[in-house]
């Protein structure tokens, strides 16, 4: 396969090569969007046994208090995102997001609380941006390090705890979102019990010098298969979940986006540390008020998939707009076409038929409850 100079490789590229992988450009990096046995294949391998992601694309950031206090590193952090980072516990991992002065999201990440500093997980397209937003926004009281000597893989699907527990039997008693360090394979590994499929499952960093043998070792599992991007996408939306750059971006605030859960009491109206961050009025506005539109999952009739950058319409004739769907495909779980999307205030209930329009044609939609498919985090 012809190889494109202008990507970036990630330390398990040779071995997506070798493990047969059809590579693609995504986020400036060469990545496998499946392997020889097809992404159906991938996507139900994970929901029933264990699928293996490379994510090593995305950023790893440590912030580190200057003056040694955790809570420094915290506050800090809390001006540049609307969630509860003081409140983290140590060990203890939290989804958040980095905001524009117009409540727009700049990036989503995750948060964990390893007890002298934080450690973040950032989208791989925007981890240069999100670099320069911390340095600028932190430097007077943090250390800030973009890491480039870890990789970072994820092990998702009911069988991911099984897999980890011939390795290191502790992990049985990490709950969702908690973080831990434990050796797997003699590495010492920074292990995270989430992931982005809606399946129980862990993400786990490793150092560099050893991130193809710990990942060699997992798939030499019988129950572990490798995971490309296509199944990655299919997984993600059935379960609900955002794909930066697509279902949300820099016009997008996270109540039109249906992400209020991501912002803690203590950051809202009325709590302990209400606003403080880029867009707060805007944001705690459509908090009161409500926004004028509204991510939500829709199932398209029928088996032909409805896909990103259609235009919804209330009516059949394709005469009144109220939306755009930003997600679509086929999900192998659900056995039919499923998509998100946004759509105007009055038309977000559940069972609200819309009309999409695809190639000239405007198909029924119908405004469905997320996530698709059950989730079966371990809380």
């Amino acid at each position: 396969m012809e190889d494109n100079p202008h990507l970036k490789h990630t330390p398990l590229h040779a071995l997506h090569l070798s493990l047969g992988a059809r590579m693609v450009p995504f986020a400036g990096y060469d990545m496998p969007v499946q392997y020889p046995d097809g992404v159906m294949k991938e996507h139900q391998h994970t929901r029933v046994a264990a699928g293996l992601f490379d994510v090593s694309h995305m950023g790893q950031v440590i912030v580190r208090p200057k003056s040694g206090k955790i809570e420094d590193a915290a506050l800090a952090l809390e001006k540049l995102v609307p969630v509860d980072v003081l409140g983290l516990a140590e060990g203890r991992q939290r989804y958040g997001l980095f905001t524009n002065t117009e409540g727009g999201i700049l990036d989503d990440l995750m948060i964990t609380n390893r007890g002298d500093h934080l450690f973040l997980v950032v989208n791989a397209a925007c981890k240069d941006a999100d670099f320069e937003l911390l340095k600028k926004g932190l430097s007077d009281t943090c250390e800030v390090t973009l890491l480039d000597d870890r990789a970072l893989i994820a092990l998702q699907g009911p069988h991911a705890e099984a897999v980890l527990g011939e390795l290191w039997a502790d992990v049985s008693a990490m709950r969702f979102m908690d973080v831990a360090e434990a050796d797997l394979h003699d590495v010492t590994c920074i292990i995270a019990r989430s992931g982005y499929t809606g399946e129980d499952g862990f993400e786990i960093s490793i150092p560099v010098a050893s991130a193809v043998d710990v990942t060699q070792r997992l798939l030499e599992h019988p129950d572990v298969k490798p995971i490309g991007l296509g199944a990655r996408d299919s997984l993600r939306l059935e379960a609900g979940l955002c794909l930066y750059g697509n279902d949300i971006d820099t016009s997008t605030t996270p109540v039109e986006a249906g992400l209020e859960w991501a912002m803690q009491k203590a950051r809202r109206a009325g709590g302990a540390r209400e606003g403080g961050f880029p867009g707060a009025d805007r944001i705690l506005g459509q908090f009161a008020d409500g926004a004028s539109r509204r991510r939500v999952g829709l199932k398209p009739e029928g088996r032909a998939p409805v896909r990103g950058g259609a235009n919804l319409f209330a009516d059949a004739e394709g005469k009144t707009p109220v939306g755009q769907v930003t997600s679509g495909g086929f999900g192998p779980s659900v056995d039919g076409p499923v998509a998100m999307g946004y759509v105007a205030a009055g038309h977000i209930e559940n069972g609200t038929t819309l009309f999409a329009e695809v190639r000239g044609k405007y198909l029924p939609v119908v405004v469905a409850a997320l996530p698709f498919v059950k989730q079966t985090y371990k809380r």
